[in-house]
């Protein structure tokens, strides 16, 4: 039986400056979910890249004082290289100004909506944000101020080509409402639905040669535009599967996946739940099945962008508290719905609480306990689970329990269904009293030594599950309950602190 088959995708950022902790919190939702459905045992491809055709690295580039594709390549390693800090388990990562793939695919995709008849040149005139690389009307403005990032957009004249969106309005409101194209949370699915009901305008797809500084993917049969960036960007989910170069791969990936789940965060919704679905229905491809909206991450109430002022790097908080410190608190802390306000406080406290004093000290007592009471040897449960039940419960409930949050992209939840193993563990340990029954068993008592054995042997699998559960989240530190608890020749390797707590390590420079 073939594996079902899962392609998830990160948006892919601007590269004007360096990642941030905002775009960091995809990536490490995208490679949960990838972990996940990998454990599962479906067949996964995750992709990231970088957006590297945009007017604002153009921009970048000249502030600087330097070749755009130099500050391009420059900063597009830099997001490349999340991989190793994050621990990411990315199959691909796709570069829009680099990779051979992606020109062919954009200029197929280009074609098959004119062939439709959806595209269309005329003279505009527009208020336009670079920074939202998007034209926006005065109704939209607050206070004659893009509401995203707090500039006074720029008014633009020109002739472009205009993609025939308002003729989708009424197939794109069917398909969200009937769940064919599933938006979560709910809210952002609202959202869309309440801007189709609004009314759906015709969009600019190029700009002039001479505005965008001649860089960018050339309008096929017209070199005096090049392609809008967000219509060149939105096509890599597809092209980097070979839409227009290798169609065996595309088809593989995308017209026969299961599912095709876009990560995105909330600024960019429009994008993604209304322009790619309409581009796609234009060009007769398949739709994503799933848009999953995350709200953004915040320092003392601002969010952090790059163009904002507000930056957190995730290397550096990785390299001073490790990698799944960082992973943690983006999947435990940040809400499904809302934004998070970051402090390294905030990571350091969750950390210590659920790693130095939770999970570790759990799995240090009970590989401490199998060592002085039974020799290191792990025993077989028995057929007497008298106060072991529960636990014994909770473990064989954890899987349903995160595959039912995060098919909710509920990070929270699913951090907590797993969490709730740890919590049960250190009830039996108070409930049962292992150290009570170990001295009843030296005074003879075969009950006692029966009863012991249940709680040592449910316990350990307690442990087992909580390294099998965990790899989509901590994969590091998974990997290292998985080695406490796996018998060499026989027994338990001798205990050994799993964590430390990190709020005695040095501080952050």
């Amino acid at each position: 039986m073939t594996a079902p088959r899962h392609y998830i995708t990160t948006t892919i950022p601007y590269v004007n400056a360096r990642p941030h902790l905002g775009f960091a919190l995809e990536l490490v939702q995208a490679d949960t979910l990838a972990r996940h459905r990998r454990l599962r045992g479906d067949d996964v491809r995750l992709l990231s890249g970088t957006d590297d055709n945009s007017l604002k690295n153009v921009l970048a580039a000249e502030a600087e004082g330097i070749d755009v594709q130099a500050l391009v390549d420059r900063n597009a390693e830099q997001f490349a290289a999340l991989r190793g800090p994050l621990t990411l388990s990315l199959d691909d990562f796709i570069r829009t100004s680099r990779d051979p793939r992606h020109r062919v695919g954009v200029e197929r995709l280009w074609r098959r909506c004119a062939a439709a008849g959806d595209l269309y040149r005329k003279h505009y005139e527009g208020l336009y944000c670079v920074g939202c690389e998007q034209f926006y009307t005065e109704d939209e403005l607050v206070d004659g101020r893009c509401a995203e990032h707090g500039s006074t957009p720029q008014r633009v004249a020109e002739v472009n080509w205009f993609f025939r969106l308002s003729r989708y309005a009424g197939r794109l409101h069917e398909l969200i409402t009937d769940g064919t194209l599933r938006i979560e949370p709910a809210a952002r699915r609202n959202e869309v639905l309440a801007l189709i009901a609004g009314g759906l305008h015709d969009f600019s797809v190029s700009r002039s040669h001479t505005r965008a500084r001649g860089w960018g993917i050339p309008v096929p049969d017209d070199p005096s535009q090049v392609v809008y960036v967000w219509w060149d960007a939105l096509g890599n989910y597809v092209t980097s599967l070979g839409y227009g170069s290798d169609e065996e791969a595309y088809e593989r990936w995308w017209v026969t996946s299961e599912r095709r789940i876009h990560l995105a965060g909330k600024g960019v919704v429009r994008f993604h739940a209304v322009y790619w679905p309409a581009m796609l229905l234009s060009a007769g491809l398949p739709l994503p099945t799933d848009i999953l909206v995350h709200d953004y991450l915040t320092v003392d109430g601002r969010k952090i962008s790059k163009s904002g002022g507000v930056s957190v790097d995730p290397v550096t908080l990785a390299a001073a508290w490790g990698t799944d410190a960082v992973r943690w608190w983006l999947l435990r802390e940040v809400p499904r719905v809302g934004d998070a306000d970051f402090t390294t406080e905030r990571l350091i406290a969750r950390a210590d609480a659920d790693f130095a004093g939770g999970l570790g000290n759990l799995v240090h007592r009970i590989v401490t306990m199998v060592h002085r009471y039974r020799g290191g040897e792990v025993p077989a449960l028995g057929a007497d689970r008298f106060a072991v039940a529960t636990l014994l419960d909770a473990c064989g409930e954890a899987p349903a329990r995160i595959d039912a949050a995060l098919a909710a992209f509920d990070f929270r939840r699913a951090t907590a269904a797993a969490w709730n193993i740890v919590e049960e563990a250190n009830r039996c340990i108070d409930t049962t009293r292992p150290w009570e029954l170990a001295r009843a068993e030296r005074h003879g008592n075969a009950d006692a030594a029966e009863r012991l054995d249940a709680v040592l042997a449910a316990l350990v699998s307690a442990c087992r599950v909580l390294a099998v559960e965990l790899r989509p989240f901590i994969p590091g530190s998974a990997a290292r309950i998985e080695d406490q608890v796996t018998p060499v020749n026989g027994v338990l390797p001798t205990a050994t602190p799993l964590f430390r707590r990190i709020q005695e390590a040095p501080r952050q420079a």
